[in-house]
């Protein structure tokens, strides 16, 4: 907790009066144009990878990514969706997967997770990305998954009803990314799950 205190201390004193006009603006604005869905993993932080300011992505985070098909019902990721989306109309939503996945390492290499249940519950949200990754070899590999798995996520994301309905009339866009923490690259995929180049 004392870094987390001293780190306090330091944006107190060296980063909000850089920012005081920002974060007075955003005392009453709240206008993100992207919602960035991403990994909980501590290595993946959105807002350094694409250098956003406060109050650009709203940002849903869950463990391998994962956006749970639409089911009626109270849902904290459904909720977050549908107000990025039906109230605060963002234009733009990316999955984000990443390299060395905790998630997908555990799918690929079928961990045992009997001790940790409510965790394999919601891995079987990524039962269509294993199916996808899964050659004739067997079990798919990690990289593999994780592509797989946000192709996935961004066909789950679909049938959400405010998705569905912005995506029908033209007003939100879909992307899906893998981000390599090693090399700090970002590859956007296309239709079939394959690096193609991303926009500079």
């Amino acid at each position: 907790m004392q870094d987390l205190t001293e780190g306090v201390a330091r944006f107190q004193r060296d980063v909000y009066p850089a920012k005081a006009d920002l974060f007075a603006h955003l005392a009453a604005t709240h206008r993100p144009t992207t919602l960035f869905i991403s990994c909980s993993d501590a290595r993946v932080v959105p807002e350094l990878i694409t250098q956003s300011e406060p109050g650009e992505l709203f940002v849903i985070r869950t463990a391998g990514n994962l956006v749970p098909a639409y089911t009626p019902g109270p849902d904290g990721v459904a909720a977050s969706i549908e107000y990025a989306v039906a109230v605060l109309n963002v234009t733009d939503i990316v999955v984000c997967g990443h390299s060395a996945c905790g998630a997908m390492t555990a799918l690929a290499e079928h961990h045992d997770l009997s001790g940790a249940p409510a965790i394999a519950d919601w891995l079987r949200h990524a039962d269509a990305s294993r199916a996808r990754a899964t050659g004739e070899g067997g079990a798919p590999k990690v990289d593999a998954l994780v592509r797989e798995n946000v192709r996935a996520q961004l066909v789950n994301l679909a049938t959400h009803p405010s998705v569905a309905r912005a995506l029908a009339a033209d007003t939100v866009t879909l992307h899906g990314w893998v981000y390599d923490i090693p090399a700090g690259t970002v590859d956007e995929l296309d239709a079939t799950g394959r690096p193609a180049a991303l926009a500079a």
